[in-house]
């Protein structure tokens, strides 16, 4: 009972002994961890009435005894309308489409696309992302500008076109028929909004540069959520590159470069916003996994949790009063709409990019690309935006994305060795 008046105590301190921008320093309020809670209180205003109203159609059997207007949308959301499938993956992706009369010139220019598409959604989504947070809006020759400071703000305007797109794709094209109650996207809505809330807000303590092979490493963090979440087991070889990427995210951070510049460096803050971001991204990912033994399809999935995240961040953002303040900004800074709206768009297209690739090539092809997306990404923001690596620091990069490619590689021919035994006999002893 001790512990929380103590931790709140020690907030002011934590807060004064570590170097934080100027621009950070402005207000109380604008303290990541008690914005944190302030969207967590927000969330929970939201959550806890639901679950309450969950239990509550459960005790009272409503499957059996309820009926009226309401009763296909109480059902929908609380109940569904399906059995799980047998096989996680009757549900989870869509058949790859293997090409049969098409040409490799006509397949080429196919995985081109793929590729230029990824690459150019996600390329420019990091530079902007890193503008938007770490750049004033309106600076003049008298007056240094302000900058955006509400996270939470950018991952509604992501979502709000995701779930638009995601929209309009389900109703234009034949989806499998929905069977997963829809509060079960809850789950993986939430995790998501505040992964993608850390993501943003570690931008102001730490590098991009920095923010991407922390991305690279969330590998690890994945296969213990896989444990604990879905009971998975994984190969030796797995293990093995997990530990090469912890050592090469060790060198990069430990590297130190003369004369750095304030945005490039790596603050306590930002290595547990870091680390926030990975552990709420590691359970989004297992969840959605757990929730594609319904059948459904990829965009079912996006539409789905995208329904939540409208949901939870629009209503933390009316109960702050902080959505009328980011459209006076918006108004104030044509620029920021500007990049606000096409970082929103490059989101939304990633992903129906993401969708395509898989279906078209596998899951290995697409790793490929967006590992190599990663370095790029990396070597952008070093262009642009003056970031300096060290030698050291180049060599746990390098560290890394080898031990990526050798993920891709081990996995491919675990793939190829399995389909070429007998059913029912595995290529490898698991760990």
């Amino acid at each position: 009972r001790f512990c929380v008046p103590l931790v709140l105590a020690a907030l002011p301190t934590m807060a004064a002994g570590e170097e934080m921008p100027p621009a950070l320093q402005d207000s109380w309020g604008d303290f990541w961890l008690f914005r944190f809670l302030v969207n967590a209180a927000g969330y929970a205003s939201i959550v806890v009435p639901g679950f309450l109203l969950i239990q509550y159609f459960k005790r009272r059997n409503y499957l059996e005894t309820g009926r009226g207007i309401c009763f296909p949308i109480i059902k929908s959301c609380v109940f569904g309308s399906e059995v799980k499938s047998v096989h996680p993956e009757d549900g989870s992706l869509p058949p790859r489409v293997e090409p049969t009369e098409s040409s490799t010139a006509r397949q080429v220019l196919k995985l081109l696309f793929c590729a230029a598409g990824l690459q150019a959604s996600y390329l420019t989504w990091g530079v902007l992302q890193e503008r938007v947070m770490t750049r004033t809006y309106g600076a003049t020759e008298t007056d240094p500008g302000e900058k955006f400071k509400d996270s939470q703000f950018l991952v509604f305007m992501n979502r709000i076109l995701a779930f638009t797109v995601a929209g309009l794709y389900c109703a234009l094209t034949k989806q499998p028929r929905h069977g997963a109650p829809m509060y079960k996207y809850s789950f993986a809505s939430l995790s998501n909004i505040l992964s993608s809330w850390c993501q943003y807000e570690a931008l102001k303590y730490i590098s991009f540069p920095t923010q991407v092979l922390a991305k690279a490493s969330k590998v690890i963090p994945v296969m213990m959520m896989g444990k604990l979440v879905s009971r998975k087991s994984y190969e030796y070889w797995e293990y093995l590159t997990a530990a090469l990427i912890s050592v090469g995210v060790s060198m990069f951070l430990l590297s130190s470069a003369p004369n750095r510049h304030a945005s490039t460096v790596t603050t306590f803050s930002g290595v547990v916003l870091l680390a926030g971001y990975i552990i709420f991204d590691s359970f989004t990912s297992n969840w959605q996994d757990a929730l594609f033994t319904y059948k459904m399809s990829p965009v079912q999935m996006m539409f789905g949790v995208n329904v939540f995240s409208c949901l939870f961040t629009v209503g933390s953002l009316l109960e702050q009063g902080a959505l009328l303040e980011s459209v006076r900004f918006m108004a104030r800074h044509s620029e920021f709409t500007a990049h606000a709206v096409l970082l929103s768009v490059c989101s939304a297209c990633g992903q129906l990019f993401i969708f395509y690739t898989i279906n078209q090539f596998g899951a290995a092809v697409f790793t490929i690309i967006m590992t190599l997306r990663q370095a790029f990404a990396i070597l952008l923001s070093c262009l642009i935006y003056g970031h300096t690596v060290t030698v050291v620091g180049g060599l746990g990069v390098a560290v890394v994305f080898v031990a990526l490619f050798l993920r891709v590689y081990a996995r491919s021919r675990m793939k190829k060795r399995s389909k070429k035994l007998p059913p029912g006999e595995t290529p490898v002893q698991k760990v």
